[in-house]
């Protein structure tokens, strides 16, 4: 029997899998962050590169400002950032010297712990990113071994990349990141075993495995029994789904299995109904519990991916071929290199398999996307690309002209196209955002810093009359309550 930690994830990607990263704002986080430090958990999975893009565009919030106060709130516990070293905010590469700018900004705020993913598994990538990470002064690296099923991806694959890591000395712990919830207890058996091998006990082990198929509530179990020292949860209404673990069930089962965690209960529920309140309040779905679909192991598209390819078919009056899309997606992938079937590369999958199909040859028409890919703009695919596909898309005059583009530009030359002055934080975001979202969100001013969700309907009701003609009478009528208001004719209301 072993002693468990737990890392939570609802603010990061509970909130991205389950919300879009647009369900949780700063008011939101801040609210609930002093009783998260008091829980018990080991960090806290925090932000991302995309998560404080969103916090500009969809919220103006100032995402630099959002972590400095939450670790304000939470002094104790470390907060969590995930970024793969080739880019910041953009889906576009930078210039290396900006992303080692961004995390020296990031560990100035309060971030402390950064996980490192390559989903090409580039480990030349990988260790030059850990080194950068703690020139910065981050205290955690965490390496990322992202699971997928393909006839490259064998447990001998993930020892090796292990080791390597072992090897670092930039590295503090390893964890397998199960995206898209593919890892069953079964092949947990054989390959937890040959990643702990091959770290020989230099670093600790976590598992980081979504509940989308409804497979890692049992994974975990097994995984805590073959020497995984961190297992990555969710609270409430921000677990289960496309989310992760529920973290009140996942300590219920490790305790009645032998285990030890030690997480405050008590805490641990009033954050789980915190956000429960907070949905409800907001109109924010709660993550369920997944049905296991054996399909999804074959083509290992996301449950979104998969509702849009049905939409845009449907659209196109060609819903009949929704079977033959699917089976080309896996063809397309295993011609690519197997890449690990996490955000950009399930839509460009997907993509190059719905022009193939709908095509009057495949490969006929080649999008951006998977050109940039073939051309390693987004890392050094994991398995060769195939030799037709390759010299196909290399003859193709799009692929010329994205090969004549300039690399990235370094700091100093961004610099000089935005206003002079800003500071490092506000350069960041002007360099990889449009320069709209960036005014919008600076003339907002500060973020609220206050959030009750049972207020939330008392507020909504005011700004909605707020927002009506004025009224000669205000009728409020429910069980057990009424209360009415009309005017006294000079202007002020009476009871």
């Amino acid at each position: 029997m072993a002693d468990i930690q737990l890392v939570d994830v609802s603010l990061r990607d509970g909130n991205q899998s389950l919300w879009g990263a647009t369900g949780l704002r700063t008011a939101h986080i801040v609210q609930i962050a002093p009783l998260l430090d008091r829980v018990g958990f080991r960090a806290l999975d925090f932000t991302s590169s995309t998560h404080m893009g969103v916090a500009v565009r969809t919220h103006r919030e100032d995402p630099w400002e959002r972590i400095r106060l939450t670790h304000e709130a939470m002094p104790h516990t470390p907060l969590q950032f995930i970024g793969s070293g080739l880019r910041f905010i953009s889906w576009e590469p930078v210039h290396q010297d900006l992303i080692r700018l961004a995390y020296r900004r990031l560990v100035a705020a309060g971030m402390q712990r950064f996980v490192v993913l390559d989903p090409m598994h580039d480990m030349t990538a990988m260790l030059q990113s850990a080194r950068d990470v703690k020139a910065a002064g981050g205290t955690e690296v965490i390496g990322a071994l992202t699971y997928t099923i393909s006839a490259v991806h064998d447990d001998a694959f993930y020892a090796g990349l292990a080791a390597q890591m072992a090897a670092s000395p930039d590295f503090d712990r390893v964890y397998v990141k199960d995206p898209a919830g593919l890892l069953t207890p079964e092949r947990a058996r054989t390959l937890f075993p040959a990643v702990r091998t091959a770290l020989a006990g230099r670093l600790p082990l976590e598992l980081h495995s979504h509940c989308t198929i409804g497979l890692s509530p049992l994974t975990y179990l097994a995984a805590a029994d073959l020497g995984v020292d961190v297992l990555q949860v969710a609270c409430g209404p921000l677990a289960n789904g496309t989310s992760l673990p529920n973290a009140e069930r996942v300590v219920a089962n490790l305790r009645e299995l032998g285990h030890t965690v030690d997480v405050d209960d008590r805490l641990l529920s009033a954050a789980s109904g915190y956000f429960a309140m907070l949905a409800a309040a907001e109109g924010l779905p709660p993550g369920l519990p997944q049905e296991y679909d054996a399909s999804f192991l074959r083509h290992q598209m996301a449950g979104g991916v998969v509702t849009t390819l049905r939409r845009q078919l449907s659209e196109l009056g060609l819903s009949e071929k929704f079977d033959a899309v699917l089976a080309e997606v896996s063809r397309v992938r295993a011609e690519l290199g197997y890449p690990i079937m996490v955000t950009p590369f399930p839509q460009m999958v997907c993509g190059q398999a719905l022009v193939n199909v709908l095509g009057t040859e495949r490969y006929s028409n080649v999008p951006d996307q998977t050109i940039l890919y073939v051309l390693g703009k987004f890392g050094r695919p994991t398995a060769p690309v195939d030799q037709a596909i390759l010299d196909r898309i290399h003859q193709l005059p799009r692929t010329r002209e994205l090969m004549a583009q300039p690399p990235p530009a370094p700091p100093e030359e961004l610099r000089k196209k935005l206003p002079r002055g800003i500071s490092d934080e506000e350069f960041l975001l002007r360099a990889t955002m449009p320069a709209g979202e960036v005014d919008a969100m600076l003339a907002a001013g500060p973020a609220r810093r206050r959030y009750n969700p049972e207020l939330k309907p008392v507020l909504d009701l005011l700004g909605g009359l707020a927002a009506r003609p004025p009224a000669d009478e205000l009728l409020i009528d429910k069980p057990g309550f009424r209360l009415a208001l009309r005017s006294a004719g000079d202007g002020a209301p009476r009871g």
